[in-house]
């Protein structure tokens, strides 16, 4: 087909939340199709949407709405035609798109990792008993229980800036971040700590960008063909194969990471009671081009272990 550039009188509208990252990932986005298409900047407009999940702030994600509240108006108004493509974090992405909606687009994937977050710049290890940490993840709030059941866990939402703001006002001693997120915002001022996978395993696709366009949106399809990562997407086919198989949502701490090695890929994954009391684990290595059967199976294997009733709030 014919592929139709993006032109002053016809630009190309680019979907995104309004905090900076997600402003951050969205010109990554217009900057990779710029240099993919030798195209000015005045070829793109980047429409700010405001969604429930960053309008309401003093209330944890479970009680809301969960994984969903971060996409629901972007998507509507990709679905109405108002804007060509939205750009999203993929960990925020729920596993299942709108009818007439598909994510088949990922930027190379930034680091995956946490990051323990202190402003006298310490690590979880030298944490003392009784201590205070902020986080809205149910999967971060889990495994830190799990392996510091002396802490104290509290509720600790917002973006960068805010959640700093919060530990220079003793709302808690310490905080976790995604390493990909402060890369992408250049904040090298944040003290922080990389934890590694070994210790902390991350979100199902931290530190991926996913765009997404109309099902039948032909022409946009063809332009970001230039900007798919292959590697980024066989690995987020496999963590995200795993989530949908556990049903996973933000009510439910599931953690895993795929790595690939040559023509193999190894996910690695992980669930947890609800209070920490309790870890499962396990891995699988396969070819690549089975990633989301290695995936299910994963899944189904500590499901197996897990029983019933293993996610139930306690």
């Amino acid at each position: 087909m014919t592929v139709t550039f993006p032109t002053p009188a016809r630009t190309l509208k680019i979907g995104t939340r309004g905090s900076p990252l997600a402003l951050a990932q969205a010109h990554e986005t217009r900057a990779r199709l710029m240099q993919a298409y030798d195209l000015p900047m005045d070829a793109f407009e980047i429409v700010v949407i405001s969604t429930q999940g960053d309008r309401v702030q003093d209330r944890a994600l479970k009680e809301i709405g969960g994984k969903g509240l971060f996409t629901r108006e972007i998507e509507d108004q990709l679905l109405a035609g108002d804007i060509d493509i939205a750009v999203h974090s993929m960990k925020d992405m729920p596993v299942d798109q709108p009818d007439g909606l598909i994510l088949d687009c990922y930027l190379p994937r930034e680091n995956p990792c946490d990051a323990f977050v202190q402003l006298s710049g310490g690590t979880l290890q030298d944490l003392p008993s009784g201590s205070v940490v902020g986080t809205s993840s149910l999967r971060r709030k889990a495994q830190l229980l799990h392996r510091r059941p002396d802490l104290t866990v509290v509720e600790f939402r917002g973006n960068v800036q805010t959640r700093l703001r919060k530990l220079g006002e003793g709302v808690a001693e310490a905080t976790f971040l995604a390493m990909a997120g402060l890369n992408r915002l250049d904040a090298k001022d944040v003290p922080r700590t990389e934890i590694a996978p070994e210790d902390m395993l991350p979100a199902i696709a931290q530190g991926a960008i996913g765009i997404e366009r109309r099902l039948t949106d032909e022409n946009t399809a063809s332009l970001l063909q230039a900007l798919h990562h292959v590697p980024t997407g066989q690995r987020l086919a496999a963590e995200r194969a795993f989530l949908a198989a556990l049903d996973g949502s933000c009510e439910t701490p599931i953690a895993g990471l795929a790595m690939l090695q040559g023509d193999s890929i190894t996910l690695r994954g992980e669930i947890l009671r609800t209070d920490g009391s309790e870890a499962l684990s396990d891995e699988i290595t396969g070819p690549i081009d089975q990633g989301a059967e290695i995936g299910r199976r994963l899944a189904q294997r500590l499901l197996e272990r897990a029983g019933e009733g293993f996610f139930d709030w306690k």
